[in-house]
């Protein structure tokens, strides 16, 4: 009575709120599998009645009506079960579970498992239970890499960041830039391609992001999965203040290499000027020995 008293001064819409909640729970198991991992479907049958298994039919359908598992009075009948699961499931007797193995991501959906009474005019249904299963996958570590270095004239760099192989699509993909003094999310569109045989996401983000010549700055990039908490953070692209300095430096110090060449050029030719000249002013002139020796001839 008091029950139902107090179920009588709830309003409307929350009292239909909480009985579908615990109708939910009552008929209805939320289960969570991994990628390529071991689903477990449970049927919570507790046989009350201590019922044979030869007495008993057990099977899980999913929500196509496709046999996962059929055990026929204590015997399994794999020839009634869909190509599809095949060679992927087994029960567990003592909880009466039944296990889905190399879980893939359309296995996503409702499962039913129905327990029947083998009796003289047919089966009698004993138990029903049904499953949902949600898929998971885990995104790669987010991997920053960098498109284009920042210009003299310009204070942005711009980045792109790639997380691989992760299901369901994330809530968000984001830049967080830090400095000694500071800490900034950069929210971006995500680019998101879903692999059309193994349904897995690939997301990816672009962005140009301002960045101080004067301070020492580390970015990075963090991925929110939807049905996690956990986000997951690239390592740290670093970037030194004193970084611009050394490109500039680099810069001059390759003009100056660059230049270098054309400088020892023009030095050569005129070292090799002046000796020409030099030898020039060394070379003696025309000889007046012969001249001498006729005149002498002559004389005599």
């Amino acid at each position: 009575m008091c029950i139902c008293d107090s179920a009588m001064e709830l309003s409307g819409p929350l009292l239909v709120m909480i009985l579908f909640f615990l109708s939910d729970a009552a008929s209805t198991i939320k289960r969570l599998a991994y990628f390529n991992e071991t689903g477990d479907l449970p049927c919570h049958f507790t046989n009350p009645q201590n019922i044979s298994l030869d007495e008993l039919v057990v099977f899980w359908q999913d929500h196509g009506n496709r046999v996962l598992f059929e055990l026929y009075k204590g015997k399994e009948k794999p020839e009634n079960v869909h190509p599809m699961y095949k060679g992927r499931t087994s029960l567990d007797q003592d909880n009466w579970t039944l296990q889905l193995r190399n879980v893939q991501i359309k296995d996503r959906g409702s499962y039913q498992c129905y327990v029947h009474r083998q009796g003289p005019n047919g089966l009698v249904s004993l138990h029903q239970k049904s499953n949902n299963l949600f898929v998971l996958a885990n995104f790669s570590q987010p991997e920053i890499s960098l498109i284009s270095n920042r210009t003299e004239n310009s204070d942005n760099i711009n980045l792109t960041c790639l997380s691989t192989k992760g299901y369901p699509e994330p809530k968000k993909m984001s830049f967080v830039l830090k400095t000694e003094n500071s800490t900034t999310e950069y929210d971006a569109v995500m680019n998101i391609f879903q692999d059309n045989i193994t349904e897995l996401y690939n997301v990816s983000v672009s962005l140009s992001l301002p960045v101080s010549h004067e301070a020492n700055v580390s970015i990075f990039c963090d991925l929110q999965p939807k049905l996690t908490q956990i986000r997951l953070r690239s390592q740290p692209h670093n970037i030194d203040a004193k970084s611009h300095n050394t490109r500039q430096l680099f810069t001059d110090h390759g003009i100056l290499i660059t230049t270098l060449p054309v400088l020892v050029s023009i030095v050569c030719v005129m070292v090799f000027s002046l000796i020409v000249k030099k030898r020039k002013k060394k070379q003696p002139g025309p000889s007046h020995e012969c001249e001498v020796i006729e005149t002498e001839g002559e004389e005599k």
